[in-house]
């Protein structure tokens, strides 16, 4: 008998069809993976389950009984816990204290049991010690870790709650290849042990090493659930999307001869020393094991980093890196890795979201914002994209992951950027939105831009640059170019770094 049976679940959110009769049946003891194309609806449907979204009809049994869920706490009563690719850690708490948050153990007069408090957290955190370098960190703030090291405590937060249902929403995202092996043997301990773990990815060969079953939804709808031992990549990905035209060929840009811009002896916290040059219309790929310093160049060069030596110059003219609302103005775009809290503000509308980077543009003219006109920027956008809303007033919050991607990427194409740095930009989207904002990315190195470019995924990181610079402990250490620029050749120089060869 299923552990679990979700049907006739629908939701609306204003002029979008969020889910409309989607269902879900899975059992205790096996991983489920719950799949499908941004704005199918996955993420809607975890969050019925989950009490962040309350349906607006929805049929749940739990052990094959009715239950109602109208909110976490309800979810929780019901042995129900979830982790997000958006975190909600405390960062001023300390790792022990997000672990037992709402978990609290307290002696009398209501006071914070420290002793009890270590020990609830320690029973699930000692298992995670090697995803933090093997020393748990109990007492460290967590603000102060890793986005990699603060998705770990967030899952121990779940699991601290001892669930019997467990909801992985895209949680592996933020996480290296080490932190994801440890993961993965919890939660494969997790099934033994009699537990139902729903699992969200887009990483297919995440889903086929995990889990058992998988669901699949399509604008809404469940398409259908089919065992992963039967069951082919090309066959999930037709149940996902249809028929998609896949490119086999890498992609090469028409980039000219020209240098724009020019990178001299960047030097931050996390970097040491950083040079090289790009041409216009060229994609610079960032290379090298996750971590060794990628994200940091990115920020230092869009002015949100503080810089202790070092220059960025375009067209030979220096760049002003003291803030980012001075590299924006100077022409200088980022897409940021995380765009719940760098990328987009959740509550505001989709039109705001889409204008906030140029509306200096628009008002100096007139010293004064037209509405007019930013509602027709705003949707000349969403058209040239293919952005799926309800309506530009809507929140961006009401938006698939892909989409919100889209207006994050978008509202820089007001801008008309000189140089576009991208830091893992299709992280959490789904196969059909990676498409789309490959096509963008062509679209703005064939407009002239200069690109800089870093993916956590390998394949894609080959595809779309030109060349790839490889990192390591902040420092650029190798650099691949035109026949070297293969899967093979990226991993083996990652490898040697790793294995302490230098280069």
């Amino acid at each position: 008998m299923a552990l679990l049976e979700m049907n006739g679940v629908r939701k609306r959110f204003g002029g979008v069809l969020a889910l409309d009769d989607a269902s879900l049946s899975a059992a205790g003891g096996e991983v489920h993976a719950l799949l499908g194309p941004n704005g199918s609806g996955k993420s809607t449907l975890n969050k019925t389950l989950t009490g962040v979204v309350v349906p607006d009809r929805a049929s749940i049994t739990i052990d094959g009984s009715p239950v109602a869920i109208h909110g976490p706490r309800d979810a929780h009563a019901h042995g129900v816990a979830a982790v997000y690719q958006q975190l909600s850690v405390v960062d001023d708490l300390t790792v022990t204290q997000n672990v037992v948050l709402g978990l609290e153990p307290t002696r009398r007069l209501g006071l914070l049991d420290r002793r009890a408090a270590r020990t609830v957290a320690a029973e699930v955190l000692t298992r995670f010690s090697p995803a933090f370098a093997g020393s748990v960190p109990y007492d460290a703030a967590v603000g102060a870790l890793s986005p990699g090291e603060q998705q770990i405590v967030e899952i121990c937060k779940a699991l601290a709650r001892r669930p019997r249902i467990l909801v992985l929403d895209e949680a592996t995202a933020s996480l290296h290849k080490e932190q994801v092996h440890v993961l993965f043997e919890v939660v494969r301990e997790l099934r033994d042990s009699g537990v139902l773990v729903v699992f969200t990815s887009h990483r297919m060969d995440e889903v086929f090493a995990l889990c058992d079953q998988a669901t699949v939804l399509r604008n809404g709808r469940t398409v259908g659930t089919i065992a992963l031992a039967d069951a082919t990549e090309d066959q999930l990905v037709h149940m996902m999307v249809g028929d998609v035209e896949r490119r086999e060929e890498a992609r090469r840009s028409h980039a000219s001869d020209r240098t724009v811009l020019q990178v001299r002896g960047l030097t931050t916290q996390r970097l040491r020393d950083v040079s090289f040059s790009v041409a216009q219309g060229e994609v610079l790929g960032l290379g090298g094991l996750q971590g060794q310093g990628q994200s940091d160049l990115l920020l230092a060069m869009f002015g949100a980093a503080k810089i202790h030596a070092g220059e960025v110059l375009y067209d030979g003219v220096p760049l002003p890196l003291t803030s980012p609302v001075k590299a924006a103005r100077a022409g200088v775009a980022l897409v940021p890795g995380d765009r719940g809290r760098q990328g987009m503000f959740a509550v505001r509308p989709i039109q705001e979201n889409l204008s906030i980077a140029s509306m200096h543009r628009r008002a100096t003219a007139r010293l004064a914002l037209s509405q007019r006109a930013e509602r027709r920027a705003a949707r000349g956008i969403v058209e040239r994209l293919n952005i799926v809303i309800g309506g530009l007033a809507d929140r961006i919050s009401t938006l698939s992951g892909g989409n919100q991607q889209k207006v994050v990427i978008g509202k820089w194409l007001l801008n008309e950027p000189r140089v576009v740095l991208l830091d893992d930009p299709t992280k959490g989207i789904d196969i059909t939105a990676k498409e789309e904002v490959y096509a963008i990315i062509r679209e703005l190195a064939d407009s002239g831009a200069a690109v800089v470019f870093n993916s956590s995924d390998n394949r894609e990181l080959l595809e779309m640059s030109d060349r790839v610079l490889v990192l390591f402990e902040g420092g650029v250490v190798d650099e691949l170019t035109d026949a070297q620029v293969t899967e093979e050749d990226l991993v083996a120089s990652a490898l040697r770094l790793e294995a302490g060869e230098t280069l």
